[in-house]
């Protein structure tokens, strides 16, 4: 497809480079051999390090190691006081952020907003800022432009200490977007760009949408995805080798009755494996889906799909797992979804642990100890080894009465509750005082200027 059909890059500086990269270039259209698409892929690295905002190493990006984090720039939130659904605001980005840095399953965070009440030019600098200082877990974000992108960096350089640590020991990720089908557009091109040449982790993914954007068959919504990716690849790769990319992106569902991408048909979840399945093949870190629904509101669907995807994605085994706390087809923010999704992602882990099989767990010996019709209770074993059980803080394991007693309060009402835990206790913790006034100078000069 590449070299057939190729890709339009509306970026004039990018049309220039493939074409002395041996491209063959027809005004806009690049049309890529494919010796190019393999040399991009030997020159990738196959494990990306993602640190934590004090330069140590969190998230390996390899293998089947899987990380699980919140979604991006949704424009509504459903309020964690009120049940009702509104804009973002700022205030909101800052509640997700300390709500992640508490949940102890979710490795990473995205903004899970576009706060409507701050300069919409610059909103995506005001997000980056109340995620940095409320949190010190891994940062996938996104810029509205490669300026913002570049004040984003320098914002991230004064949090690690300068453009080579930020270099050394990333904490964050950009995730930008190629255009279905097969465009390279002119902003998400600089910002590919920008990054290759600062070396700092990429994620260049696409979301089609089958029956709109992409082919409707999930064989021909893959092969367009892996072409769009692979073009932002080669790109990257003419710029400088072995940029830091992150595989993936999501193969969403047109609904022929609502014309809406779907987030949990089993069509999307099926695309999803399959981009896992190549991203395995060429040895390439995973960024994909898991933890959101379809359902307006938080209820046993939202619940239902949720879980579905966060199995399914752990078996998959892809490495950066985004959107948990996604409802409504991926437009609303629900803490109940995502505090919800962080107790699955803990019963799913016990899970894909397996069954540990040694002399100690056997007990062989102490099966002939106890004998028939004997009791395990009081053994020295059972109290030794029954704390690697999985117990659930708000899924309900209590007898009927006893729940009655409590108030009756379904798993909404539980995962509500301690939200306002979170949110009135728990003060993560923050930039120091002058590493926190330098980030405000940067923003108020771009809001000012």
């Amino acid at each position: 497809m590449l070299r057939r059909t190729g890709v339009d890059v509306k970026e004039t500086k990018a049309l220039e480079i493939c074409k002395n990269g041996g491209c063959i270039v027809d005004g806009q259209r690049v049309r890529i051999p494919s010796h190019l698409a393999e040399q991009a892929l030997r020159n990738m690295p196959k494990t990306v390090c993602l640190c934590d905002r004090n330069g140590s190493p969190a998230m390996q990006l390899e293998a089947d190691n899987v990380y699980f984090g919140t979604g991006s720039d949704t424009p509504f939130i459903v309020d964690h006081l009120t049940q009702e659904r509104r804009t973002t605001v700022l205030r909101d980005i800052e509640n997700t952020t300390r709500l992640v840095d508490y949940l102890d399953a979710i490795s990473f965070l995205m903004c899970m907003g576009i706060a409507s009440d701050v300069n919409p030019a610059i909103s995506d600098l005001y997000h980056f800022e109340a995620m940095v200082n409320n949190t010190e877990k891994p940062i996938v974000y996104t810029a509205w432009n490669c300026a913002n992108l570049k004040t984003i960096i320098r914002m991230a350089e004064a949090v690690a200490g300068g453009e080579e640590q930020l270099r050394n020991f990333p904490f964050l990720a950009l995730y930008t977007e190629p255009i279905s089908p097969l465009i390279l557009a002119e902003e998400s091109t600089q910002k590919l760009m920008f990054m290759a040449e600062k070396s700092l982790p990429i994620i260049f993914t696409p979301a089609v949408m089958t029956g709109g954007s992409a082919p409707v068959t999930l064989a021909g919504g893959l092969i367009q995805a892996n072409a769009e990716i692979l073009a932002g690849y080669v790109l990257a790769d003419l710029i400088n080798e072995g940029t830091p990319f992150i595989y993936g992106g999501g193969i969403t569902q047109m609904d022929m009755a609502t014309s809406q991408a779907l987030y949990a048909s089993p069509e999307l979840m099926l695309g999803q494996a399959g981009l896992t399945d190549m991203a395995k093949y060429y040895q390439l870190p995973m960024f994909t889906i898991a933890g959101c629904t379809d359902s307006n509101i938080y209820d046993q669907q939202a619940s239902l799909e949720g879980a579905m995807w966060i199995l399914l994605s752990s078996i998959n085994g892809g490495n950066l797992v985004h959107d948990v706390g996604y409802i409504d087809n991926g437009l609303t923010a629900c803490y109940e979804q995502l505090v919800v999704s962080n107790e699955i992602i803990g019963m799913v882990r016990r899970i894909m642990g397996g069954i540990e099989i040694n002399e100690e767990t056997i007990a062989l010996d102490l099966i002939d100890r106890v004998g028939p019709g004997g009791e395990y209770l009081t053994s020295s074993h059972t109290f030794k080894h029954f704390k690697k059980n999985w117990f659930p803080d708000l899924i309900s394991r209590v007898p009927y009465d006893n729940w009655v007693a409590k108030g009756k309060k379904d798993l909404a009402a539980r995962a509500n509750e301690k939200i306002k835990h979170i949110l009135e206790n728990h003060t993560p913790k923050h930039l120091e005082e002058s590493i926190k006034t330098e980030l405000r100078k940067i923003v108020l000069s771009k809001d000012n200027g």
